[in-house]
């Protein structure tokens, strides 16, 4: 994706000086258009480049707020004035306004001529879509193939990441396939642009893929959870405050391009145990604990086993008997035990609490109140997500 941030950290565009808007730099641009009244805005698509030397306005301000207001609404990517008879300056109000709809506004001075501005900025984009597809190609070859080999490295330093460079990779994943990731990348987009200098981009199987180095950390000071909940806040404001169906995760580190696959494995280990667990606030590898352990163990037999012993017999209970205990006693661990809670939880009354914990207790043969027991069925039900990867 390609924004406003790109053009003016190009020498090409060395004619465009920003006066408002600077929130909005991260905006996408697909393509550019010349617009000289409010009448004619219609004709404008979603993350254009809006032109206009305000021939139409004969210096009415009001008009060229109206415009402004009116490209914003439309989600276009910006406004570069053609200062001059017709413009001689960016009003104040225009500035204002800007910078309150976070709509970029640049003026170009009039001996730029709009014809060449038009023709650079089609040579941009264009050049930018075919960098973007060997981008797309790069990131393939590393995490979705088998085709590990020493050229990986040397194309990734194409792209600005050293050899020596700590890797890892991001994923953002909806939780079903039911919703769409396209209207979250523009917000996830703008968020990793403002954090990381460079990074890689991948659209895969619904979900967006982000490489990215510790070097290239633009904040620093700012910790990668803030990041991520600053885009959750973003989308709870554009869908209206309904929740957001979707999960952020991140990787280790390393430094060998053919340990990246294993970065992106991690990054989806944490986005599915944090759908499962209802907990957003899950984002890195490092932190989910005691399921590292478990993963760790080699021996396979041997943890399914440990599961079997510990809720085999509720789970054939519950295909026999068409229950659900086994997910209610999961309820039962995560709340701690507490009959509030989990009659608030589950809309029940305390005493079927009370009647499906006895239940349990019989079925497993356990005391469900002693620390022992409750360590080892957490254990189990953690050994249960992970099985179900």
């Amino acid at each position: 994706m390609i924004t406003f941030q790109h053009f003016l950290d190009s020498p090409l565009f060395y004619m465009l000086n920003l006066r408002g808007g600077e929130d909005g730099l991260n905006h996408e641009i697909t393509g550019i258009n010349v617009i000289e009244s409010v009448d004619i805005s219609k004709f404008c698509q979603a993350n254009e480049i809006i032109i206009s030397t305000g021939i139409h306005f004969n210096g009415d301000i009001k008009s060229l707020l109206e415009l402004i207001t009116v490209l914003a609404k439309k989600r276009t990517a910006g406004l570069i004035i053609n200062i001059g008879p017709y413009i001689p300056e960016v009003p104040a109000a225009a500035i204002a306004l800007a910078d309150q709809l976070q709509f970029p506004i640049f003026e170009m001075e009039w001996r730029y001529r709009i014809a060449d501005l038009l023709r650079l900025t089609f040579h941009f984009l264009n050049t930018h879509h075919e960098r973007k597809m060997d981008q797309e190609d790069l990131m393939r070859k590393l995490l979705l193939t088998d085709a590990q080999d020493s050229s990986l490295d040397k194309s990734l330093e194409q792209f600005g990441f050293a050899k020596e460079d700590e890797k890892g990779i991001i994923l953002c994943t909806p939780y079903s396939s039911d919703h769409n990731i396209k209207p979250y990348a523009n917000i996830i987009h703008q968020a990793f642009s403002a954090r990381y200098k460079v990074f890689l981009q991948l659209v895969d199987n619904n979900q967006l893929i982000y490489l990215i180095s510790r070097s290239h950390v633009q904040t620093p000071d700012i910790p990668f959870s803030r990041t991520v909940n600053a885009i959750f806040d973003k989308l709870l404001e554009k869908f209206s405050n309904a929740p957001v169906p979707l999960s952020i995760g991140m990787g280790n580190f390393y430094t060998e391009a053919k340990d990246l696959q294993k970065s992106l494995d991690e990054a989806r280990t944490v986005t599915k145990l944090s759908q499962q667990h209802g907990n957003p606030n899950l984002y890195k590898y490092k932190e989910i604990g005691a399921y590292k352990i478990i993963m760790g163990v080699e021996n396979r037999q041997l943890i399914q086993r440990f599961y079997r012993d510990m809720l085999g017999s509720l789970v054939q209970y519950d295909q026999i008997h068409n229950t659900n205990f086994k997910n209610f006693l999961r309820i039962f661990i995560e709340e701690d035990g507490s009959t509030s809670r989990i009659s608030q939880r589950e809309f029940i009354h305390r005493n079927t609490v009370l009647y499906k914990v006895k239940k349990i207790e019989t079925l497993l043969d356990t005391d469900l109140s002693t620390p022992f027991t409750k360590t080892n069925l957490t254990i189990a039900f953690m050994i249960e997500d992970i099985l179900s990867k």
